[in-house]
């Protein structure tokens, strides 16, 4: 067995003993350790739901609630440690105080949008809030962005593990996809942004 499937049969397990309160609780963890694909914790859910352990609707409140609450903490967290983090490591990869007072000039301007769509993104959704707290963005405009990026999202892969039932397990070979496509994303970003200080410092 894997280390996934692993994961995932304790999760199940939590899902079947705590209901609603198991998938806040694994939600919080989805972001802030990763143990289990978003995508793949939402689609169980689902599956439980149809097995009448938990009500549908339950199952979307919880998971965004959980999402909010794991968000908020690295939104803090952000805002207390991620700054002074990235000055210490950012000579090693070209990146200065300036750049990073831009970067949270962009966060202050359209920090809505860009964490209501890195909800949406796998592998982005898991750290879009260190630089939004690290840009101080406003509490308020985070929550709200982070509850209309994670609401559609749960909603999608919790109807989608109600509606294949026991086939549910579909959704982890199109888990690897998302993450694949996710993670295409992240690096283009990197790579924009590396190249943009290396063209300003030549």
């Amino acid at each position: 067995m894997s280390f996934l499937e692993s994961l995932i049969d304790l999760a199940s397990s939590i899902l079947g003993r705590l209901g609603v309160l198991g998938l806040f609780a694994l939600s919080v963890a989805e972001l802030l350790f990763a143990p289990i694909p978003g995508e793949v914790v939402m689609t169980l859910a689902g599956f439980t739901a149809r097995r009448g352990l938990m009500h549908l609707i339950e199952a979307v409140v919880a998971g965004t609630l959980g999402n909010l609450t794991g968000a908020v903490i690295q939104y803090y967290i952000g805002v207390s440690a991620a700054k002074p983090l990235i000055l210490k490591l950012g000579r090693y990869f070209m990146i200065k105080e300036a750049d990073l007072e831009r970067a949270e000039e962009f966060f202050r301007k359209r920090g809505a949008v860009a964490v209501f769509t890195g909800r949406l993104i796998p592998g982005l959704r898991s750290v879009i809030s260190f630089p939004a707290g690290m840009a101080r963005m406003k509490a308020q405009y985070f929550v709200t962005a982070t509850l209309a990026g994670s609401l559609p999202w749960n909603a999608l892969f919790v109807y989608t593990g109600f509606f294949l039932g026991e086939n549910w397990r579909i959704i982890l070979a199109y888990s690897e996809l998302l993450d694949a496509i996710g993670l295409s994303v992240i690096l283009t970003l990197t790579g924009y942004l590396v190249f943009k200080l290396w063209r300003r410092d030549r």
